[in-house]
């Protein structure tokens, strides 16, 4: 029986340590191989001007920088490609054209990532497949090491003949 195929799936997040670990803990379960999606992620404008191109280089320095990193974390060389600026439809082009039978995803956390903001786990969910989904935790504001300026007080505007003074 071959070993079980496990397709990765991140982009900002692809070195990050909540996916390291995901891998660790996969690999120590058996025989296993790994595959790493990037999807090329337009950002600002060239999402709209020219999302076939856009993202591709980013994508492509993630993935480089990746590999190496998830390799020793898996214990074995792991390969990997970049895909479909739609993550969904990139997940689905892995699947569908390499065959694979379980999903790790890691995405940023939710206030910041926009695959949250599309629901992307469950859509991934949906497609079948064992999924693990990843995400590393946002620090505190306490935490936090940049300090504050203090609000600016509340500008005062001359009431027009509309307005009641209550």
């Amino acid at each position: 029986m071959p070993a079980p195929r496990v397709l990765l799936v991140a982009n900002r997040t692809a070195t990050d340590e909540p996916l390291l670990d995901a891998v660790r803990r996969r690999a120590r379960g058996g025989p296993v191989s790994f595959h790493l999606l990037v999807p090329a992620t337009p950002q600002g404008l060239h999402r709209v001007v020219d999302p076939e191109v856009a993202g591709l280089a980013e994508a492509q320095r993630r993935l480089r920088e990746a590999l190496p990193v998830l390799s020793e974390a898996a214990g074995h060389q792991i390969d990997g490609h970049v895909g479909d600026a739609n993550p969904l439809a990139a997940v689905q082009d892995a699947l569908h054209l390499r065959g694979f039978d379980e999903i790790i995803l890691s995405t940023l956390p939710w206030r910041v990532s926009r695959w949250m903001r599309v629901d992307l786990p469950s859509k991934v969910r949906a497609l079948g497949l064992p999924v693990v989904h990843v995400s590393p935790h946002v620090r505190p504001v306490a935490d936090a090491t940049l300090e504050l300026a203090p609000a600016p007080a509340p500008a005062r505007r001359a009431l027009t003949g509309f307005e009641s003074r209550a």
